[in-house]
């Protein structure tokens, strides 16, 4: 995990797309800058990069579903439950499942898990536009490749 980037994701776990569901492993780093100020003396993960998080693990979910043929971009968050703190050096679990598509929007369920214990937990919607092309899925697909992103899977891997 590499906070200062927004690259949130260490490793797909999972990724299945006949049950539209995947798991990641996201690893909180022990240190970081982000918890200078969050907080001095009780370092805590900020819950909106723990919302973060499940939005990416949900992003290569639909990535995956549309082949790189179609991008997912944010569009809302509900519903979102911050259930305890995470800490600097904590694993995370994170998984997500697509509950709904069509008219252009996705939808999924998302939690992250520490020790199997849910920590945070949201409903996710997201747009979905062409996928940007050229320099951009290059380098989406060299994330994918750092993330064990099933390339095969895929007709531009």
């Amino acid at each position: 995990m590499r906070l200062e980037y927004f690259q949130l994701i260490d490793r797909i776990i999972d990724l299945n797309l006949n049950d539209l569901t995947i798991r990641v492993e996201a690893n909180v780093p022990a240190e970081s800058t982000i918890f200078e100020g969050h907080f001095p003396g009780r370092p805590l993960m900020p819950g909106v990069l723990l919302i973060e998080s499940m939005a990416q693990a949900s992003g290569w979910l639909i990535i995956a579903r549309n082949k790189f043929d179609k991008m997912p971009f944010l569009a809302a968050v509900k519903e979102a439950k911050l259930r305890t703190f995470v800490t600097p050096g904590q694993a995370l679990t994170v998984s997500a499942k697509i509950v709904h598509e069509g008219s252009g929007f996705a939808m999924t369920e998302a939690r992250v898990a520490v020790d199997g214990k849910t920590v945070c937990n949201a409903d996710i919607t997201f747009r979905i536009v062409d996928f940007p092309k050229g320099e951009f899925l290059d380098n989406m697909l060299a994330v994918a490749k750092r993330i064990s992103f099933p390339l095969e899977t895929v007709p531009h891997g």
